[in-house]
């Protein structure tokens, strides 16, 4: 490949890196491998870098922890510097021990904890599983309480809403032997204004005719119109969904 052509692609690549990396950390070019040195800065979280970084230098800033993740997006990543920065080995240091794990043929110099102190100046690569026991705990329950609290909550809303339905499909059925085919006045006096001044109507004829006649029994019950014992029972059907049927 011709120098011209070399150089072009190594001042791409150098730009790209400043530009994701910002003005502070420090890109070049060296034996075709892209290093970003961001050592030294004060930095608390890496900066976002290029994934075509094939060194990393970040030692002696004040890093606590490494986000989850971080490394497999540097893709072309070879050598990385991580001491000197003051990690938390609390449960948010396991993805970096990790890491470490699987590549610290990588690593210039391991990292060490600085806090808590029953674990401090310690290589986080050298702790063991059973530091991170309460991390993998806390985990499962919070999940089993959120999986347990959401199920729940779909079990409720699906008995009311079958409660709806079972509302909206309910019916009455009311039941009228033949020897009561007469309603007794007092009986509807809940029916609408119309239906209360047809009754008054019909009571005041009953009372005309008992006057007249004279010989009705005063003791049996004042029974309504059965001209009107139809639209009662249509009403009831339509507006209240109460079936009325005789037996």
């Amino acid at each position: 490949m011709p120098p011209g052509v070399v150089s072009a692609v190594f001042l791409l690549l150098t730009t790209s890196c400043a530009h994701a990396v910002g003005p502070s950390c420090l890109c070049s070019v060296q034996n075709a491998s892209l290093q970003v040195n961001c050592s030294s800065l004060n930095l608390v979280e890496v900066p976002h870098l290029s994934s075509g970084a094939t060194e990393l230098h970040i030692q002696d800033n004040r890093l606590t922890s490494v986000s989850p993740g971080l490394f497999e997006r540097l893709v072309s990543l070879k050598r990385v510097s991580l001491h000197g920065n003051p990690f938390h080995c609390d449960c948010g240091i396991q993805y970096l021990r990790n890491w470490l794990l699987k590549n610290r043929e990588m690593v210039l110099k391991e990292p060490t904890c600085a806090s808590p102190s029953s674990v401090a100046q310690r290589a986080i690569a050298d702790l063991t599983d059973d530091h991170f026991t309460s991390c993998v705990v806390a985990s499962c329950t919070g999940a089993t309480y959120n999986t347990v609290m959401a199920a729940m909550l779909c079990c409720v809303i699906v008995l009311l809403l079958w409660s709806l339905k079972l509302a909206k499909m309910s019916t009455f059925t009311l039941s009228i032997e033949k020897r009561h085919t007469g309603i007794e006045a007092g009986s509807l006096q809940s029916l609408k204004p119309r239906y209360r001044r047809r009754l008054n109507t019909v009571q005041s004829e009953a009372s005309v005719d008992l006057d007249i006649n004279g010989a009705e029994d005063l003791e049996r019950p004042l029974a309504l119109n059965m001209e009107l014992l139809p639209q009662v029972i249509d009403v009831l059907h339509r507006k209240h969904n109460i079936k009325i049927k005789a037996t």
